[in-house]
């Protein structure tokens, strides 16, 4: 996307709104630089998750900032590690007053503790066969009931056992 600027200048428009959305985690923009921002940034959080000495030289090169870089190689890719992708979210939030412009949130993925992050239970598969089988020999031998267990090790037993022996 051009976004109606010349190259120059819309490189330095992206790392500068990379490097606000690294330290802020979240920044209001037009639907069409956050959809830009979003692939700028993203191949650069990819590349944070391998602290290289290459891989910072490339982030630096993109965002031109030291601190925008620290904070992604340590903060921003401890918390993604795992992600595969998709470290960006664009929600959108209606039309400016001035000019009507489509406005939305970018914001990055793990630092929004308004949604819950927690990961989903595996679902339960239709296979049954395979459960039914392994729960089969539990079933063969069946547990000691409470009667048939040893008593308890307590201290009031072992009363009554010495008053037995005496």
């Amino acid at each position: 996307m051009h976004l109606g600027r010349k190259t120059a200048h819309r490189k330095s428009m992206l790392a500068n709104m990379a490097c606000s959305l690294i330290e802020h985690k979240r920044i209001n923009t037009t639907v069409t630089k956050a959809k830009a921002l979003k692939q700028f940034i993203e191949p650069l959080v990819t590349k944070s998750k391998n602290d290289t000495t290459h891989n910072r030289r490339l982030a630096f090169s993109a965002l031109r900032d030291k601190t925008a870089v620290t904070e992604l190689f340590r903060n921003i890719s401890d918390k993604i590690g795992d992600r595969p992708g998709g470290y960006t979210r664009i929600i959108k939030l209606g039309n400016r007053l001035g000019d009507n412009a489509a406005m939305a949130m970018i914001e990055l993925v793990d630092f929004n503790e308004v949604y819950e992050t927690q990961k989903p239970e595996k679902k339960k598969s239709r296979r049954s066969r395979a459960k039914k089988a392994a729960a089969a020999p539990e079933a063969a031998a069946p547990e000691a009931t409470p009667a048939q267990a040893p008593e308890a090790e307590t201290p009031e037993a072992a009363e009554t056992e010495t008053k037995k022996e005496d």
